[in-house]
């Protein structure tokens, strides 16, 4: 089954990529701007460009913001875990444990890339996959971004730690504040669910809990803002 992504930077960024790309289909009334260089990109890779009304467009992104242009692509290509710590002295992961918003895991995938994270685990299980949202939200980073789809994160854990990387987790209940954990060297950040948090498997797992230090009472933060301040002190403390 082909994935949709639409938008123009979206599109822009997957076009850079080596993927395979069936048909990028393009608005064909309104004189939409900014499509020159996608349909440049689009030529150079052979791709079959075809013209449609806007109404189709709509259908196909089920009313999303498609800025005119729509590229049908195969299924997102996931990785293996042992490719993100391959050949890396200290990696930085960011492992996610049931994250189910699209948006938040665009988000997070687009502060990772930023950042200069090796690479973020899902699971395959109540969670939310890579898609067209996903890789919207990301503006289209989520296709340059190595992202591994794992059965079970609390084995993952196992597998990290025995590859000496060390496990954070965020939680409010945390045993150090975000400021005075040390977060270099290899490492891996667990962000859990947007509603019950890490799981109590997984937080068993982690070598120690950050908390996010508030000064005024907040019952928490967004998953995305949460984990884009614990990435960019990891990236911080990295220099």
């Amino acid at each position: 089954m082909e994935d949709i992504i639409f938008g123009k930077n979206a599109v822009k960024e997957v076009l850079k990529e080596d993927v395979e790309i069936n048909k990028m289909l393009l608005q064909k009334e309104g004189n939409v701007s900014g499509l020159g260089e996608l349909i440049r990109l689009a030529k150079e890779k052979k791709i079959v460009i075809q013209d449609v009304n806007k109404r189709k467009l709509d259908e196909i992104s089920e009313g999303g913001n498609h800025q005119g242009v729509i590229v049908m692509v195969s299924p997102f290509k996931y990785v293996e875990v042992e490719e993100l710590i391959k050949g890396k002295e200290s990696p930085l992961l960011v492992v996610l444990d049931g994250i189910q918003d699209p948006h938040n895991l665009g988000a997070i995938i687009r502060t990772s890339y930023a950042a200069g994270v090796d690479g973020i685990i899902i699971p395959k299980r109540r969670a939310a996959a890579v898609n067209s949202t996903v890789v919207k939200t990301s503006a289209g980073y989520a296709m340059h971004m190595p992202i591994a789809r794992v059965t079970n994160i609390a084995k993952t854990i196992d597998y990290l730690k025995g590859n000496n990387i060390w496990i954070a987790g965020a939680d409010m209940g945390g045993d150090s504040s975000l400021f005075n954990a040390d977060l270099k060297g290899g490492l891996g950040i667990v962000m859990g669910n947007e509603g019950e948090g890490i799981s109590r498997l997984v937080k068993e797992k982690c070598d120690f809990i950050v908390s996010i230090p508030m000064k005024n009472n907040v019952e928490s933060l967004n998953a995305s803002v949460a984990a884009s301040l614990l990435i960019y002190e990891a990236y911080r403390q990295r220099g």
